[in-house]
C-alpha cells in the first residue's frame, strides 16, 4: 500500500558502490525519504521482506544474487509482489533494462545519473500508487473490471496481480477507450515523463499487461507507428 500522509516514504536502495550510496543516501534523505540501504542481492532480499519498503532503488550489477534475479524473487513472493522497483543500469545495458522490466521493474534509471533524477523519478513511481483520477469507482468492460478504490484489477471474476505501473497504464486506456493513445503521451500521463525517455519502456510494459491479461487482451489494439488503444468492444 502507498505511504500515509505526513508520513515519509521508505526507500531501499541496494548499490555495491560505497561512493553511490552515500551519494544516493543523502539526497533522498534531503527530499524526505527514509533510506535503508543493501549492499549486494542476498542481503536486499532479506531486508525488503524485513521492512516492507514503500519502494526500492535496485541495481543491477550486484555481487552474490545479480539485480534481474533478486527483481524476479521480489515478484514472486506475496510479502514483496507490490513493492515498486526502479533499476540503476548502466546506459549500454539494453537488454538488462527489457529483461528488467518484463520481470515487474516498475522504472529504470541510467548510469551516469543525476541525485535530482532519482529523487523525481522515485517520486514518479511512488505517484502511480495513487489510483488514476475518475469519475466512478469502477470501470468495467466486458469481464474486466478495474476497482479504483481497492486498486484491484479482475478478469472474468478472477484477481489479476498488476504492478502500480500496470494499473495505472491499463486504467488510463480503459478511461479513454476508443481513443489511440500515443507512446509518447502514455510516457506524459502514466510515467510522467517528457518524450525524452525511450518510448519502448511502453512497449515493455504493454507486453507484460497483456500477457497478465490473457484472453483478455483482446481488447488491447496496437495502432502501428502510433501508440495503443482499448477496444471499445
Amino acid at each position: 500500500m502507498p505511504p500515509q500522509e505526513n508520513t515519509k516514504s521508505k526507500v531501499l536502495v541496494v548499490e555495491d558502490e560505497p561512493d553511490a550510496i552515500e551519494l544516493i543516501s543523502f539526497n533522498l534523505k534531503n527530499a524526505g525519504f527514509e533510506v535503508t540501504t543493501a549492499t549486494d542481492g542476498q542481503e536486499a532480499l532479506e531486508t525488503a521482506r524485513k521492512i516492507e519498503p514503500d519502494i526500492i532503488l535496485l541495481d543491477l550489477m550486484l555481487p552474490e544474487v545479480d539485480g534481474l534475479e533478486v527483481c524476479k524473487i521480489l515478484r514472486r513472493n506475496a510479502k514483496t509482489a507490490d513493492i515498486p522497483i526502479v533499476m540503476l543500469t548502466a546506459k549500454a545495458a539494453e537488454i538488462d533494462r527489457v529483461l528488467g522490466l518484463e520481470l515487474g521493474a516498475d522504472d529504470y534509471i541510467t548510469k551516469p545519473f543525476s541525485p535530482r533524477e532519482v529523487v523525481l523519478r522515485l517520486k514518479n513511481v511512488l505517484g502511480r500508487r495513487q489510483p488514476a483520477p475518475a469519475n466512478q469507482d469502477e470501470l468495467r468492460v466486458e469481464g474486466i473490471v478495474i476497482n479504483i478504490p481497492r486498486h484491484e484489477v479482475s478478469v472474468d471474476g478472477e484477481v489479476i496481480e498488476l504492478t502500480a505501473t500496470e494499473f495505472r497504464l491499463l486504467t488510463l486506456l480503459m478511461e479513454r477507450r476508443g481513443r489511440v493513445q500515443s507512446r509518447e503521451k502514455l510516457l506524459q500521463d502514466v510515467w510522467g515523463y517528457e518524450s525524452n525517455v525511450d518510448t519502448r519502456t511502453v512497449d515493455t510494459h504493454m507486453r507484460r499487461l497483456r500477457d497478465k491479461l490473457k484472453g483478455a487482451s483482446k481488447y488491447l489494439d496496437t495502432v502501428r507507428g502510433v501508440g495503443y488503444r482499448f477496444r471499445e468492444r
